[in-house]
């Protein structure tokens, strides 16, 4: 299995699938385990059941580079998992005194399960990082573009005038509960497993406790009740968080695929780090690979259609997301575990986590830059909305001319007429006003040709979308993330 852990070996798929900081391969998976034996070991000293020096000569051991994940995957097939394979091994690097501290007290699950732990605390400080450069973007787009008007779409259908500022407040909102949901289950929800053979730490006597309670604190991880080995509400719920993320920044990027849309285009991505790194040396500072139009592909281009220009990072997002619900499903589907340990359930959850680490922790990173360089176009959004020749404003209309008609009557003639203005290629206003008897009754009623055309004016029919920001805005600045 490639080692998805180090930048130049993430795999053929890496760069979309395993981009950012999110660690999840062997070999964090690896450190992981000989983590949670080592700070079992300096628990074991610190209740007294280990010789002095024990849990620092553990410690100096348990570094991933000391052991192949080779050899161990091969071990597991004897075990059902790399622990006993892993304990020996450890057991062989670390001083004669110190044997004894190895792996005492725990059984497999304990080990795997606390390393399971560790891996999702390390992966959500890095997701929430990006997910925190993602808000701040969102944020400062919502800001800039209060009142850049653009057409609203329901059902992918023109609706009612709307702001991209409104659009990136409810961006800006998404991400900032899910990354409340991730800061609550990294503070309550990630809990040591030290349980032993099963659930009753026996073999540590009246000391079980207390050793499980130092675990704990030498890993910095919570301490739950009592063992959890076949209670996986912790994993359901990690799980749940994870997809809560993957479900804010896939709506961001399916929003971008659709709105640069050549057809739309009211919305495109910068160039990527990669691209501007390069764009800004001259052709003296780049390597040969870099020499000449075809050495390298540009980003977002194609490689059969040269006018192309894919919105890279909003499908590389939506290619992780759409990964994530079955991921999940299958972390739900094995939750129900038999007894004191599952015969397979337990085994099923790790490639599963590990691929919902991995893809989530790479969506957050593109949607951070997706959203640091989006490029807004204000006057193709103009452009869009004056094409309508005031339709999305029906609404309005119908809802002055109820007054004076009544409410199905004036919602039937406005429908009536936005139907005469699509097939003949006009304003709806001058339908409207061509309609017979309409003018007579709209002049006795008060209201003038000047009215209908207000009604259709996009900036007098926005409703609260300025307060809604504020309130996106104010939400987003106590949790301390800056926007602009």
């Amino acid at each position: 299995m490639p080692d998805r852990d180090k930048p130049n070996e993430r795999g053929l798929f890496g760069g979309v699938f395993a981009r950012g900081g999110v660690e999840a391969g062997d070999t964090a998976w690896l450190q992981a385990m000989l983590d949670a034996e080592a700070g079992l070991a300096r628990a074991l000293e610190r209740a007294g059941l280990a010789p002095a020096g024990s849990g620092e000569a553990v410690t100096a051991a348990a570094r991933a580079e000391n052991f192949d994940p080779n050899e161990l995957g091969g071990l597991a097939a004897l075990t059902g998992n790399p622990v006993p394979g892993l304990a020996r091994a450890l057991a062989r690097q670390v001083p004669q005194t110190a044997v004894s501290a190895v792996h005492r007290g725990a059984t497999s699950q304990d080990i795997v399960d606390t390393a399971a732990m560790l891996l999702a605390k390390r992966a959500l400080g890095v997701i929430e990082t990006d997910l925190t450069r993602a808000a701040g973007a969102a944020a400062g787009l919502a800001e800039a573009h209060r009142a850049s008007i653009m057409i609203g779409r329901t059902l992918l259908q023109q609706a009612v005038p709307v702001t991209f500022g409104l659009v990136a407040a409810g961006w800006l909102t998404s991400l900032d509960e899910a990354r409340a949901g991730l800061a609550a289950v990294g503070s309550q929800r990630l809990a040591v497993q030290f349980g032993g053979a099963a659930g009753t730490l026996a073999s540590l006597g009246d000391a079980g406790q207390r050793v499980a309670l130092l675990f704990a604190e030498e890993l910095g991880l919570a301490l739950p009740v009592l063992p959890w080995h076949a209670d996986r509400l912790r994993i359901i719920d990690l799980g749940a968080a994870l997809a809560r993320v993957a479900a804010a920044v896939g709506k961001i990027a399916r929003d971008v695929t659709l709105l640069a849309q050549s057809e739309v285009g009211e919305v495109s991505e910068g160039p990527g780090p990669e691209q501007r790194a390069t764009e800004q040396r001259g052709p003296e500072q780049r390597g040969p690979e870099q020499q000449g139009a075809a050495a390298s592909p540009r980003r977002g281009g194609s490689s059969a259609m040269p006018h192309k220009r894919n919105p890279v990072a909003a499908v590389a997002i939506l290619g992780c997301t759409r990964q994530v619900p079955g991921l999940l499903a299958t972390l739900t589907a094995v939750s129900e575990q038999e007894l004191q340990r599952a015969a397979g359930a337990w085994h099923a959850e790790w490639e599963p986590l590990t691929a919902l680490l991995r893809l989530t922790g790479s969506a957050s990173s593109w949607a951070a830059e997706l959203l640091a360089g989006l490029v807004v176009d204000t006057s193709r959004m103009a452009a869009n909305l004056a094409a309508t020749k005031g339709l999305p404003l029906a609404e309005h209309v119908a809802s002055l001319l109820a007054g004076v008609l009544g409410g199905a009557q004036a919602h039937d003639l406005v429908a009536e007429a936005g139907a005469r203005a699509v097939g003949a290629g006009l304003p709806l206003s001058d339908v409207l006003l061509a309609v017979p008897k309409l003018e007579e009754r709209l002049t006795a009623a008060g209201i003038t040709p000047e009215q209908i055309d207000s009604a259709l004016e996009p900036s007098g029919y926005l409703g609260s979308a300025d307060a809604f920001i504020t309130a996106a805005l104010h939400a987003h600045r106590p949790r301390g993330i800056p926007h602009g």
